[in-house]
């Protein structure tokens, strides 16, 4: 709907008013000639004023804008000559100023319609167009001097008159066939636009030719002719305000439609060859008129000129054809690839260089053979199919290349994995254009990068991920049951990288993969896990020995002899954990339950083997869940410390308070023995150390601070030993409370001293230099604390409780109680029995000559509260 603030609204009126108006005046048999102009006059100031007021609108599209001014200024010079026509007709010149006008509106409009199309054509297709523009004109008026324009020749008084008369329409002829083939195949959204400018162009042109016979012969011009011209102006004033086409979507050229307007001109000249020698034939002789002639020799001049130009242009295309074919042999030969032509049947025409240098075949000695001959037979069948398909019909065939993997047989009888590229040779229909190329080394390396994927580089054996793969595989297809997983541990092998170093490691790993592959069955599945793990995949049929068996046999295997690594003997042992599928088990539960009972394995001391039980697997999980609560505990302050006394065996005096850590999660008590353990394991024991540390030390501090001469002792582990800083965390925890460091004593059992005996001695050495004490605790139970008494400064022993319960029942434990006390006094070492809980253990220490004693007997452990109590006081038993 317009509404009456839109533009298009008056123009719209105007036009209705114009057109009734004009067909008014017809029907009132007014001049047709006045007429006719004033029609002509308002139409094409409608169209002008409608143009410029659109080239406003559309100035965001610069040659949309442009072109519709230049059709708005061509309309307006139009309208101007058409308005002055019915004056200058009065007089006897063949062409008035009036024509003048009416011609340069016309190129102006032309003009317009190549600026909206937007064609910039290079010089060669420019030239092109002009000279079909012109055998277009030429041919048409010979036409229409055949049906017509011989007559008004004829009847023309002078010649030259019909020739001056002519020829503004036909220039304006000529202006339109030169446009119309840029506007057919423009791309533009203004496409329209120039349609409509192409439509007013030949519309002038014709009521031209009609207007100039009727001034030749006297007559009038038809209806017709006075109406076209209006109307087209009225369409063109029209268009600019209609729907837009979006820019990307407005128009589809291809190469059909340059093609057919291309033969356009010379079917317009086949059509007037043809008119000529019909009228030729069939009319009275006449007296050639010297202009048609002209014009004609003109036409057939310049198609010679365009055959010898076409000819030229296929001189050089063939040139150009033939050298590009050389350069592409040349680049086939040159980048190693096979190039052959053959047909649907596989035979072989013709066969590049390139055959002989990569499968050892002369190419004249192939030729007429057939493909089929040297390819492998399982890749035959296949290959046929695929050409069979690409020579079906084009409605059967979806593409014109087909790619092509098979095996090709080289003049050495080995079998090539190529990669070819079948493709329609464009000089046969029934040929096909195949590029082969050898990809024997792309093959290897790809069996080589799967190989490593799959595979570890140190022992060669299949790796994780290939374990895992095949586990699944072969649980997916399988029964519960007949499948158990192993999994191997080397006991002991860390300490062999830190001897011998890593590369020996992997050495010695390498030995061992050669022992575990002979132990295990062909059909078995052994790879290595990671580190020094093992793992072993074994379809056991459902008997279930068979794999307690192997898992024995490898134990064997690691175990039976040493290892040479670094010119000497390795012993190793190994502990290995068997678990077996049961219905619906996950391949990964599968593996992680033999990992678990292989740890368990370890856990017993190693050199054995675990079945999984069910009971395993809850105990991880409670370490896990422990660990958890351990630290969620430190966070929470749930620890509390208790102090045992250590009391003098002569006086019965409180000399020291041993500090022991006490959970209680909640109101439960939780003993040490089961937290201790996942401490350390899992690390929090430096940490909870610390914070006992620094509260036992402010504790002891604060009962010194009264006057109560007593000290400290406290039990080290492994990790916190070997923590990076905790000889300066001991520093700063005495430096705090205030503590001096020879109340202090620390702990530490036999086995720490044996385990990375350098690093232990050199920090227990570094703590002795600050004045703390140090002890052996459980002494008596390790193998090596002789050695050590010699190479640490060692202040205190500790009896194991062990040796302090037999004591009065068992002689032989009485008896190496009492070495012990002995051996303590002889090296100048305070002596402390533990876990005195009878009265004649205590006699007897006390006969032995036992220093000082701790045990439920003497005291139980306290709270500080209890110790207070203590204070100044002794403790009589």
């Amino acid at each position: 709907m317009i509404r009456w603030r839109d533009p298009r609204a008056p123009l719209t009126a105007a036009v209705a008013l114009g057109a009734a108006g004009f067909a008014a005046a017809l029907l009132a048999g007014g001049p047709a000639l006045l007429t006719g102009a004033i029609a002509g006059l308002l139409a094409a100031l409608f169209a002008a004023v409608s143009l410029l007021v659109a080239s406003i609108k559309l100035d965001e599209h610069r040659s949309t804008a442009m072109g519709a001014r230049w059709m708005g200024s061509g309309a307006i010079v139009w309208a101007a000559g058409v308005g002055v026509r019915p004056i200058a007709d009065t007089s006897s010149v063949a062409v008035s100023f009036a024509d003048l006008l009416v011609l340069l509106g016309v190129v102006l409009t032309a003009g317009g319609v190549l600026i909206a199309a937007r064609r910039r054509l290079p010089a060669t297709v420019v030239l092109r167009h002009v000279t079909g523009a012109y055998l277009c004109a030429a041919s048409l008026f010979v036409i229409a001097w055949v049906v017509a324009l011989r007559q008004v020749y004829a009847e023309a008084a002078d010649p030259a008159m019909f020739t001056f008369a002519m020829l503004p329409p036909m220039i304006a002829l000529l202006v339109t066939c030169a446009v119309i083939p840029s506007v057919i195949t423009s791309r533009t959204a203004a496409w329209p636009l120039g349609l409509a400018g192409t439509g007013v162009l030949a519309t002038t042109s014709v009521a031209g030719v009609a207007a100039a016979t009727a001034r030749l012969t006297g007559g009038v011009p038809p209806t017709w002719s006075i109406m076209i011209a209006p109307v087209a102006f009225l369409l063109l004033a029209a268009v600019p305000w209609g729907p837009r086409p979006a820019e990307p979507q407005a128009r589809a050229s291809g190469s059909g439609i340059g093609n057919l307007i291309a033969t356009v001109p010379m079917a317009l000249v086949a059509v007037a060859t043809c008119t000529l020698l019909v009228h030729l034939v069939g009319g009275q002789p006449q007296t050639p008129v010297t202009g048609v002639v002209v014009l004609i020799a003109s036409v057939v001049l310049l198609l010679v000129v365009r055959l010898f130009v076409l000819a030229a242009a296929n001189i050089r295309l063939r040139r150009k054809v033939s050298l590009g074919d050389r350069q592409l042999r040349e680049l086939a030969e040159s980048t190693g690839d096979v190039v052959f032509i053959c047909d649907y049947d596989g035979v072989m025409y013709e066969i590049g260089a390139g055959m002989q240098v990569t499968y050892g075949y002369r190419p004249e000695d192939l030729v007429g053979g057939s493909i089929f001959d040297y390819i492998h037979p399982e890749d035959v069948p296949g290959i046929q199919a695929a050409l069979s398909a690409m020579g079906l019909d084009d409605e059967g065939v979806t593409s014109g290349a087909c790619l092509i993997a098979c095996r090709v047989r080289a003049a050495d009888g080995t079998w090539r994995p190529t990669e070819s590229v079948a493709t329609r040779h464009v000089g046969g229909e029934d040929q096909l254009l195949v590029t082969t190329r050898d990809v024997s080394d792309e093959e290897a390396l790809r069996n080589q990068v799967a190989h490593l994927t799959f595979h570890d580089g140190v022992t060669g054996l299949p790796n994780r991920s290939y374990f895992e793969e095949r586990t699944r595989e072969v649980l997916s297809g399988r029964m519960s049951g007949h499948v158990a997983v192993i999994f191997l541990d080397l006991d002991g092998f860390t300490s062999v990288n830190d001897s011998v170093g890593h590369a020996s490691g992997d050495y010695l790993l390498g030995q061992a993969a050669r022992r575990l592959r002979g132990a295990v069955r062909p059909d078995d599945t052994l790879a290595r896990w990671g580190g020094d793990e093992f793992a072993v995949l074994l379809e056991t049929g459902g008997e279930a020995q068979l794999a307690v068996d192997l898992a024995e046999r490898l134990v064997r295997a690691v175990s039976q002899e040493p290892f040479r690594v670094a010119d000497r003997d390795v012993a190793l042992t190994a502990s290995v954990g068997v678990a077996f599928v049961e219905e619906g088990m996950p391949s990964g539960d599968l593996i992680r339950n033999a990992d678990v009972a292989m740890a368990r394995a370890k856990e017993l001391g190693g050199r054995r083997v675990e079945v999984f039980a069910a009971q395993m697997h809850a105990d991880v999980v409670r370490r896990l869940e422990l660990a958890a609560d351990l630290q969620r505990a430190l966070i929470e302050h749930q620890f509390a410390i208790e102090y045992q006394p250590v009391v003098d065996l002569a006086t019965s005096r409180v000399t020291a308070v041993e500090a022991l850590v006490r959970w209680w999660r909640g109101s439960e008590f939780v003993p040490p023995d089961q937290f201790l353990g996942p401490a350390e394991d899992t690390g929090l024991i430096v940490p909870l150390g610390e914070w006992i540390l620094h509260e036992a030390c402010r504790e002891v501090a604060a009962w010194r601070a009264s006057s109560w001469d007593i000290g400290l002792s406290l039990n080290l582990s492994a990790r916190q030993i070997t923590a990076p800083r905790f000889v300066e965390t001991v520093e700063e925890a005495l430096a705090e409370s205030g503590l001096p460091a020879s109340a202090l004593t620390l702990e530490v059992i036999e086995e720490m001293l044996v385990e990375d005996a350098e690093e232990t001695v050199k920090r227990l050495s570094e703590l002795r230099a600050l004045g703390v004490r140090l002890a052996i605790d459980d002494f008596g139970t390790g193998y090596a604390s002789l050695a050590f008494l010699r190479q640490l400064p060692v202040d205190m022993i500790k009896i194991d409780p062990s040796f302090v319960s037999g004591l009065g029942r068992d002689e032989t434990l009485t008896l190496l109680t009492r070495t012990i006390v002995r051996l303590g006094h002889d090296l100048g070492l305070i002596v402390v029995a533990e876990g005195i809980e009878r009265p004649e253990q205590l006699e007897l220490l006390r006969e032995m000559g036992c220093t000082r004693g701790q045990g439920f007997l003497v005291a139980r452990p306290m709270a500080a509260r209890g110790v207070d109590s203590l204070m100044r006081t002794s403790l009589t038993v």
